[in-house]
């Protein structure tokens, strides 16, 4: 597989690569965060993780463990722009992209934006919404463009798509269709609080609104800059070996019903660029791998037997060979 100096003495860093400006910027919007999401630092993390590398995420969750919470505080602590989409039953797709709706007075039709237009966009509920007005999100969550009777209009950057889903036997719930699922770079779970947590999440919460009081610690250019930077942190030709075996134990495994589609493969190594980013590394490490597969690919997978994906994906990463 190559010999160690090749994967853990990479290429010099990236120019303008300042790990402790990085590392400084990630803590400030982490502390931010969780000042109101309490006891889940691993999950914020995974957040601003998706964030850089321009990725969307997906929360399976119970209602009321702090999602939208959690969204809203990431808006407030990069001063970006926040919607919020309820999806239910009779939600149009022009309810989420927008219309050409008619003028009288100027006897011209005009392009109204639908909530898709802003910087952080809460789907909340996506799979309480049929199939048709979920795909509205395709285009924009793929592109950053949406295209409404042939005319394309731009998502302003950064964009990024926080949904919420029930659990599958929630009444009322539609599966999310493959191609939708694919387009999410991480599906996570906030889950209950420790209990110390959520105790103090009671003294903060009953005292007013903590949301109200976040300020930004960073702005939008600084999430830019990192969207550009983790690009350009180095993959060594052992990693992307690495990454290609994963796929492909995943792939050959007769109890993986659903494919995996190359998409996941370039997911998988933006997340651990990303990951290394704020690590102060300017490589990618086995470490980064092996703590993200389970994230990145667990909703990508589908056995006969309904074992959870993380799991499946973790015991299928273990069985592949590390690089040195």
């Amino acid at each position: 597989m190559g010999d160690s100096t090749s994967v853990n003495q990479p290429a010099p860093p990236p120019p303008g690569f300042d790990a402790n400006l990085l590392r400084g910027q990630f803590r400030a919007v982490l502390d931010s965060m969780r000042k109101v999401i309490l006891g889940k630092d691993e999950v914020i993390a995974r957040v601003l993780w998706a964030v850089a590398a321009g990725g969307h995420v997906l929360f399976r969750d119970v209602p009321g463990v702090g999602k939208t919470v959690l969204a809203k505080a990431f808006a407030a602590s990069v001063d970006a722009t926040f919607k919020r989409i309820q999806f239910t039953p009779d939600l149009l797709p022009m309810d989420v992209s927008g219309a050409n709706v008619f003028d009288m007075r100027k006897k011209a039709f005009e392009f109204q934006p639908g909530p898709i237009f802003t910087n952080v966009l809460l789907a909340d509920e996506i799979n309480r919404a049929p199939p048709k007005t979920q795909s509205a999100l395709l285009e924009v969550m793929e592109e950053r463009q949406v295209t409404i009777e042939g005319t394309t209009h731009k998502i302003d950057a950064p964009f990024v798509t926080i949904a919420t889903m029930n659990p599958l036997d929630d009444e009322g719930t539609y599966p999310l269709p493959a191609a939708q699922l694919d387009r999410f770079m991480m599906m996570l779970s906030v889950g209950y609080p420790p209990e110390d947590a959520e105790v103090k999440m009671l003294e903060i919460h009953l005292g007013g609104s903590p949301l109200a009081e976040l300020t930004k610690v960073v702005t939008r250019e600084d999430v830019l800059g990192w969207q550009r930077t983790v690009p350009q942190i180095y993959v060594a030709p052992e990693i992307r070996r690495y990454l290609v075996m994963i796929m492909r134990a995943l792939r050959s495994d007769h109890r993986n019903l659903r494919s995996v589609s190359p998409r996941s493969t370039l997911l998988l190594a933006r997340a651990c660029q990303a990951r290394a980013l704020f690590e102060g590394r300017a490589f990618v490490s086995v470490e980064d791998v092996k703590v993200l597969a389970p994230d990145v690919l667990g909703h990508r997978v589908l056995t006969a037997d309904s074992q959870v994906g993380r799991e499946f994906v973790a015991q299928c990463t273990e069985r592949v060979p590390a690089p040195a």
